[in-house]
Parts: structure tokens; C-alpha cells; sequence
């Protein structure tokens, strides 16, 4: 029988696989002689305080914690202090209505500001342009139009 023969490329191939793993080994070496002896858990460690930072120290157990109302915490909608509070009577001017759809836009004579309104929150029918006091109250997308009467 004869032996196979190894081509010149084979042994190429082979070398090359080798020096890898050669050099592969002496990467891995480096590395455990340059790797921080002495580090423990708790070096490695990273605490958030209640601004959202990242700190090395724990948080203090002794701080008293603050706490948030339920009732304040605004989804859908950012909450801009010029609103005035909710259920305070306010005038303003309608300035779209489709009664098809049942639902319009409120301009507060006040501050300007445009408020949502349904036909369920009506207490007499409107039309554009007319001149209604309203109440506000908090909805899902931000301040909606209550009791809604027209002003003669």
C-alpha cells in the first residue's frame, strides 16, 4: 500500500494552524499577567441614586426616602404648570366643533391654550365661534372640557 502523500500546501495549512495556536496562547498569557489581582465583587460594583446617577457607594439605608402620589404621576401628556387647576371654571371661545363626530377645540380666552372637547361633556349644544364657560378636567391625552354652557 502506498502512503498518501502530504503536499506542500497541507504542510502550509498545518503551520499555520499552528503559529494561531501558538499565538493564541501567548495572547491569553498576557493576559493573566496584566489582569488586576486583587479585585473583588464589590469593586466591581455600580450604584444608581435617585437622580439617576451612577455612583461606587451604596445608597444610604438611614436616608428617608421620598414618596410619590399616585395621582400626581401625568401619563400621556407632559404637565405644564400654566394650566390652571382642574374644575376651575374658565371662558373661552369654540373654535372648531363637528357635531357629526361629536367632538371639537375649546381656545381659552385666558391663556390661549386649546382644550379638547366631547359632545358628553356638554350641558347645551354649541356651534364655532361661541363664547362658553367650561370646566377642565384630566383625561388620557391631556386636559378635556366639561360641562361645557354657552355664555349669552
Amino acid at each position: 500500500m502506498a502512503r498518501p502523500q502530504e503536499t506542500f500546501n497541507k504542510k502550509e495549512l498545518e503551520k499555520k494552524r499552528l503559529q494561531k495556536r501558538k499565538e493564541k496562547e501567548q495572547r491569553k498569557e498576557e493576559r493573566k499577567a496584566n489582569a488586576k489581582e486583587g479585585t473583588s465583587f464589590e469593586d466591581m460594583l455600580a450604584y444608581v441614586d435617585e437622580h439617576g446617577n451612577i455612583s461606587s457607594t451604596p445608597p444610604d439605608p438611614l436616608k428617608k426616602k421620598s414618596t410619590i402620589k399616585t395621582d400626581d404621576i401625568v401619563l400621556g401628556s407632559r404637565n405644564n404648570g400654566s394650566v390652571n387647576q382642574a374644575g376651575a371654571a374658565r371662558q373661552g371661545r369654540v373654535t372648531f366643533f363637528n357635531t357629526s363626530k361629536g367632538f371639537g377645540f375649546i381656545k381659552d380666552t385666558e391663556n390661549g391654550e386649546s382644550i379638547f372637547v366631547h359632545s358628553n361633556g356638554l350641558s347645551t349644544p354649541i356651534k364655532e365661534n361661541d363664547l362658553v364657560s367650561f370646566e377642565t378636567e384630566r383625561g388620557f391625552k391631556g386636559l378635556n372640557a366639561v360641562r361645557v354652557k354657552v355664555v349669552k
